[in-house]
Formats: C-alpha cells, sequence, structure tokens
C-alpha cells in the first residue's frame, strides 16, 4: 500500500486559534444571555463544526434556536474571527507545517483539509500563511450536514480528489489524517483513514491511545518513516 494524500485538520494542526475561537463562542453565548461553563468549550466543541458546537451548547443550557437563526450566529462568529485575525501581524500556524508540506509536496502527495470551520476561515488563513496553492480540496464545516466524529467529511475529500484526478484511484486506506482532538481521530478512523494525532491541543499520551501513532510536534514527523509504515515496514507503531 502506498501514501497517496495526506488530510489535514486545520483548527489545532494548521493554526493555533483555539483560544480565539473558545472567546468569540462565549461572546456569542453572552449576547444570547448565556456563558460557557468551565471546559464547556473543550467537551463539546472541540474537532466538531461551529454549527454543530453552537447547536449543542445553546440546547445545553435550555435554548433551541431555528436552523436560520443558528447560520446568523455563525457568520457573526466568523466575522468576528476575520476581525480578530486582522489585528494579527502574524498568524500562529503551527512550527514544522512548511517544512512538512514541502517534503509531501516534493514527494507529488495530495493535500487536502478536512475541518468543523467555515471556508471562509480556512481560505482567508491560507491566503495569508501563503498555503492556499497547496491544497487542492478543502472540505469545510459550513459545506456539509454532518460534524467530527462522523466521517462524511473525510469520505467527501477522498471523493474531491479522485474527482479532480481519476487517475489518482485514491482508497481511503491510501491517505493519512493529521488530527489533534478526539473527534477528529474518531472521524478519520470510520473513514478507514490511518490517524498521525499530533499533541497540540491534547497530551502525547491521550494521542497515542487513540491514534495509529502521534507526536510533539509537526516537525517530528518524518515523511519516509509514514511512507515506510504504509509499505507495511513499520506497522509495529501502530495504536
Amino acid at each position: 500500500m502506498t501514501l497517496k494524500a495526506v488530510l489535514f485538520d486545520f483548527n489545532g494542526v494548521i493554526i493555533n486559534d483555539e483560544r480565539i475561537h473558545e472567546q468569540l463562542l462565549n461572546d456569542i453565548l453572552l449576547g444570547e444571555n448565556l456563558r460557557l461553563r468551565p471546559g464547556e468549550y473543550q467537551q463539546v466543541c472541540l474537532g466538531r463544526s461551529d454549527r454543530a458546537c453552537l447547536k449543542d451548547l445553546l440546547m445545553r443550557q435550555g435554548r433551541v434556536v431555528s436552523d436560520d437563526y443558528l447560520s446568523q450566529l455563525v457568520l457573526k462568529k466568523t466575522q468576528a474571527y476575520q476581525a480578530q485575525l486582522a489585528q494579527l501581524d502574524v498568524l500562529p500556524t503551527f512550527p514544522g507545517l512548511t517544512d512538512f508540506i514541502y517534503q509531501l509536496r516534493v514527494a507529488h502527495i495530495s493535500l487536502a483539509i478536512v475541518s468543523g470551520a467555515v471556508r471562509a476561515e480556512i481560505e482567508l488563513v491560507l491566503q495569508r500563511a501563503k498555503l492556499a496553492d497547496y491544497f487542492s480540496v478543502i472540505v469545510a464545516g459550513d459545506e456539509i450536514s454532518s460534524s467530527k466524529p462522523d466521517p462524511d467529511g473525510y469520505l467527501l475529500a477522498v471523493e474531491r480528489l479522485n474527482q479532480l484526478n481519476p487517475t489518482l484511484k485514491l482508497k481511503p486506506s491510501e491517505c493519512l489524517a493529521l488530527e489533534d482532538t478526539f473527534a477528529g481521530i474518531q472521524a478519520a478512523k470510520k473513514a478507514g483513514i490511518s490517524v498521525v494525532g499530533v499533541a497540540n491541543t491534547y497530551p502525547f499520551h491521550m494521542m497515542q491511545r487513540r491514534a495509529n501513532w502521534a507526536v510533539d510536534y509537526l516537525n517530528e514527523l518524518e515523511l519516509e518513516r509514514i511512507q515506510r509504515w504504509f509499505a507495511g515496514e513499520e506497522r509495529s507503531v501502530a495504536a
């Protein structure tokens, strides 16, 4: 088996922005005369789409809103996120990201993003970080009805990569996912995709228990070793 594609999560893998999201979601709730409870963001939102997260946060506090109103809240949050990033001179992308992307490009491995973030947020970051040209497929949270840990986003990414390049004949088993949350790891595995857990959000030992293997930092990823793993030469590292 050969590694043909690497599918990146976005928040917590490409950009270190979870604190921004937590604050913005709390601001949204404050506008509804509610507030995040301690630990609630981590429990309800990590790895999931804004829509699914907001819906569950509101329901947990007895608030049921229409789909249209929920869409308004998501849009409000997206606009606030864009305004926050506009105030940053340098985006907080993770160390080792560009080097690993370079290795993948040299090896002619396809790249995609599978995220619960809305497309406008993803595209803004990729453009500012000068990474937009490297990802041929983006599956964003506002484009699908389900959210991680459901596998739909990953399966759609595989489908879109095949549409772009029919000769690729890509299978989920020929992909690698990079994830930092439990929901993301579960989604990739449900899709039949092997996962590296990056310990940007949870400790290494917690990633190691759930992913096929884990790293503390992106710059620890060795493409040659990953390729040997897919070829069956290092399967013993799988969790």
